[in-house]
């Protein structure tokens, strides 16, 4: 059975979706996109501050239902332009010290909010 995973810590979805999904040990969070929970408006700044945002509030979902980063296995970025991989990779990378789970990163057309970033992310126990 699938266990909807929510917390006031992590934006409202804005749309027909959860923002993360339990099926068995499998945590599946949504993309993520820089909006502060608090205030639920997007993060001043550029990449470097929106990507923060982002892990930030997978930060949130992971802590609310029981995960870590160390049990992320896999991870989406996607980029409004590849131009900005290096500074969204220093940032992403500090969650990721060691063991990094598997990653690809794209450049898409348009990110939802007019947003830099948004990043999904598998976790397993």
């Amino acid at each position: 059975m699938n266990k909807v995973i929510n917390t006031d810590k992590a934006p409202k979805a804005i749309g027909p979706y959860s923002q993360a999904i339990l099926a068995g040990n499998t945590l599946y969070i949504s993309g993520q996109i820089p909006i502060n929970p608090e205030t639920g408006k997007i993060v001043d700044g550029g990449i470097t501050e929106q990507t923060e945002q982002v892990m930030k509030n997978i930060k949130a979902i992971l802590d609310e239902a029981g995960y870590t980063f160390a049990d992320v296995v896999k991870s989406t970025c996607l980029l409004s332009t590849m131009d900005n991989f290096g500074a969204m990779n220093e940032v992403y990378g500090r969650y990721y010290p060691q063991n990094s789970p598997a990653r690809a990163a794209y450049a898409v057309q348009k990110l939802p909010m007019g947003v830099l970033v948004e990043i999904e992310t598998i976790a397993v126990k």
